[in-house]
This record gives structure tokens, sequence and C-alpha cells, in this order.
């Protein structure tokens, strides 16, 4: 199994900047694609953005497509999420999460087996 552990939230003015890290341990991290999920109050966990094993491929929900971008660093066992031009709208807790090694990027939280336990991101207006 893999442990992950999320950092890099916090609170921001809209049009603002957060990297957000997901360390993982336990095993390498190539074994997985990864993922970021978020959910707002009241909300669904809804995906974001997801990268496959070595990074060939990336996918992203409508609403970030342009502003966040999803990379991961084999090496240092560790996923990003750069998230630019920040709205109040992408206020929520986020995760990050691991699926199985696959050249296909799935986006039903279902598909995950391990998550993290979240950082919250907060855009004010």
């Amino acid at each position: 199994q893999v442990q992950l552990v999320e950092s890099g939230g916090g609170l921001v003015q809209a049009g603002g900047s957060l990297r957000l890290s997901c360390a993982a341990s336990g095993r390498t991290l190539s074994t997985y694609n990864m993922g970021w999920f978020r959910q707002a109050p009241g909300k669904e966990r809804e995906f974001v953005a997801a990268i496959t094993f070595g990074g060939a491929s990336t996918d992203y929900v409508d609403s970030v497509k342009g502003r966040f971008t999803i990379s991961r660093d084999n090496a240092k066992n560790e996923v990003y999420l750069q998230m630019n031009s920040l709205k109040p709208e992408d206020t929520a807790a986020y995760y990050c999460a691991a699926d199985r090694r696959n050249y296909r990027i799935r986006k039903q939280v279902s598909a995950y087996d391990y998550w993290g336990q979240g950082t919250q991101v907060t855009v004010s207006s």
C-alpha cells in the first residue's frame, strides 16, 4: 500500500496562486496513476486533475483547464498541483489519491484505492 500526505493549502485572494504537494510513502509512486480531487461544503467530491504513472498523460476538469497544472516527480515520490488564477469557487478541501498503474486516466472517485487526509484551500473575493 501507499500512504499519502497533502500540504500547501491556505487562504489566498482571488487571482492568487498556490502549489499543493502530495508526499507518498510505503511504495514507489511510479506504481500508481495519481489524481487530485476536491470537496466543497455540501457538495460531492469531484475530480480535478490526474496524471499517469510516468507523467506522459494528464487530464483536467473543464473548470480548471488553463489554470491548474498537475505534475509528478517519481524520484522524490511526490505529486503536485500548481493552481493559478484562483477563484472563490475553487474553495474546497483538496485530496490526492492513487489509482493502479494504468495507461488510461480514470476520473471516478471509486477507482482510487488510497487517499490522503486533505488540505484546505480557501479563496477570498
